[in-house]
């Protein structure tokens, strides 16, 4: 029989956390016709301020490219997104933001304000600046080539 002690799972406590809040952002969009990944795909093409190509896109999202083409495709059926051929490189799509996603992104900002709120309920501003720093650290810590386990 497999046996683990998860309560003393760092991976764990930061997978589950991670769910639930996609869980609970996931239900907020729904009503909105949106799911977090689209969320996410127009968050990164918002901040990046220009269009992305999809392995760009991939990478920011943490995803293999093959599995962006369905969140893609979904996004630019519900008119929020354009691919276009990139003009050095046809072979190339950039993923373009269109107006029609103006309105969405309204609706996808005041979900994750709410969120936010739920999440940190019951902290203080200091345990939040706290999380932040060790959620930060934690993700420098396996990001970092001298820890990586080959």
């Amino acid at each position: 029989m497999l046996r683990y002690d998860f309560d003393d799972s760092v991976g764990y406590w930061i997978t589950s956390s991670h769910q639930a809040y996609m869980r609970a952002f996931n239900d907020r969009l729904e009503p909105h016709g949106i799911t977090f990944r689209q969320a996410q795909l127009l968050a990164f093409l918002a901040m990046e301020g220009r269009p992305l190509s999809q392995t760009e896109l991939a990478a920011r999202m943490l995803i293999e490219p093959p599995s962006l083409v369905g969140i893609l495709d979904r996004a630019e059926e519900a008119g929020l997104i354009e691919r276009r051929c990139c003009d050095q490189d046809r072979r190339r799509k950039l993923i373009h933001i269109l107006p029609t996603a103006q309105k969405v992104w309204k609706q996808i900002a005041k979900c994750g304000r709410e969120i936010r709120q739920q999440a940190v309920k019951g902290l203080s501003e200091d345990e939040v600046k706290t999380l932040r720093y060790l959620l930060d650290k934690v993700r420098e810590n396996v990001s970092s080539d001298e820890t990586a386990v080959r």
